[in-house]
């Protein structure tokens, strides 16, 4: 563990599980344990895993201007949120390009949480309150953990009244095992998941209880490396791990447009008042590269780095892959040059593998996105 200064309450039962606590975001996070990432994905996408999460970054943002302050920081309308209510959003800096994503909780009339990952949202949210009425409170006390999968709502539904009744991106403040927490319909996962919110004493014996009480659903612990499968098949990016500030241009800043990573939805329909926005709008139609799938002829998983190349030429690189021993595919996430962003582009690969492939619209697993979103 190098360089953490946020500490996990679960850093021990992370360390019995096999874990050496590796930096994540300033925090020991379990991103291996013994047992096999294989397993912890099957568990994921066949009955459900647990994993703590608690290495994203949760800021509270009170007072009278924490609307309007967070409708500039964020690219969504966040006049639309209601207490109980969420959104994914994404923040850009004045040249209009991707700075850090996170989800934005209403949690009261002048109250948000905002949870973000590695990206500089929170300085861009301390920096936007200076002389404004709004506090802004980095909550380490609260931890994240995220049972995800398609018996999540079975098992909770045994111990959370009206559980199935919370919509995508909706939350509760409730009681599971008599302690309080907040439960969010979210997740980083493209399975239908939860995320319980709790304070750091408590995170130990919810982690526990879920595990005992959860086995008979097939609910097993889940290492955060697992997260990567997950996301490659759903379409889940992870700054900066697919960002230019990892695959960095020639005489260029880091920096991507929503454009290229393919997250202009983010941007509220008609909303033009945000960091950022004119240049956003500015730079529709030049994008330098696309995000896009590729599927590999190969029984085993490409590598980050990897190249692609197509007539000699070099067209992406590979940032994220995976093997699926559930649908025997070998697939990844990639940034390619635009000719190449369309299904079916024929592809050879450098690297950990050298074998063929080609480019595939992503998400790869449930594109419709009806198991997240399912209602029951």
């Amino acid at each position: 563990m190098v360089n953490s200064w946020r500490i996990s309450a679960l850093a021990e039962r992370h360390r019995a599980l096999g874990s050496k606590l590796e930096d994540w975001n300033g925090m020991g996070t379990a991103w291996t344990y013994a047992s096999d990432l294989a397993d912890h994905h099957e568990a994921i996408r066949t009955k459900a895993g647990l994993m703590d999460v608690s290495g994203l970054k949760k800021v509270h943002y009170v007072g009278p201007h924490a609307e309007s302050l967070l409708d500039w920081a964020t690219t969504r309308d966040i006049g639309k949120l209601y207490p109980g209510k969420s959104v994914y959003a994404t923040m850009l800096n004045e040249d209009g390009k991707f700075i850090d994503d996170c989800i934005v909780y209403r949690t009261g009339p002048n109250a948000f949480m905002v949870v973000h990952g590695a990206g500089t949202g929170y300085e861009r949210l301390v920096r936007s309150a200076q002389g404004r009425q709004v506090a802004v409170l980095f909550d380490d006390d609260l931890h994240d953990l995220s049972l995800q999968g398609p018996a999540a709502v079975d098992f909770l539904a045994e111990h959370v009244h009206g559980i199935r009744d919370l919509p995508y991106f909706h939350h509760v403040q409730t009681r599971l095992f008599g302690r309080p927490v907040t439960i969010s319909r979210t997740g980083y996962t493209g399975e239908r998941g939860y995320e319980i919110f709790c304070k750091a004493a408590d995170a130990p014996l919810i982690w526990d209880t879920i595990l005992e009480k959860g086995a008979p659903f097939g609910i097993v612990p889940c290492a955060f490396t697992a997260l990567d499968w997950l996301r490659v098949e759903s379409y889940l990016l992870f700054f900066p791990y697919d960002n230019s500030e990892m695959y960095p241009f020639a005489n260029e800043k880091a920096g991507d447009t929503l454009w290229e990573l393919g997250l202009d939805f983010t941007v509220s329909p008609g909303k033009t008042a945000f960091c950022g926005a004119g240049e956003h709008a500015r730079l529709a139609g030049k994008e330098r590269f696309r995000i896009y799938g590729v599927q590999f002829d190969a029984a085993k998983a490409a590598q980050a780095g990897d190249t692609l190349w197509h007539a000699g030429d070099q067209v992406g690189v590979v940032t994220c892959a995976m093997y699926s021993r559930i649908t025997k595919r070998s697939l990844a996430i990639a940034r390619l040059d635009v000719v190449a962003a369309q299904p079916g582009f024929a592809l050879e690969v450098r690297g950990s593998l050298a074998t063929t492939a080609r480019a595939a619209s992503l998400p790869f697993d449930d594109p419709e996105k009806s198991k997240r979103t399912a209602i029951g």
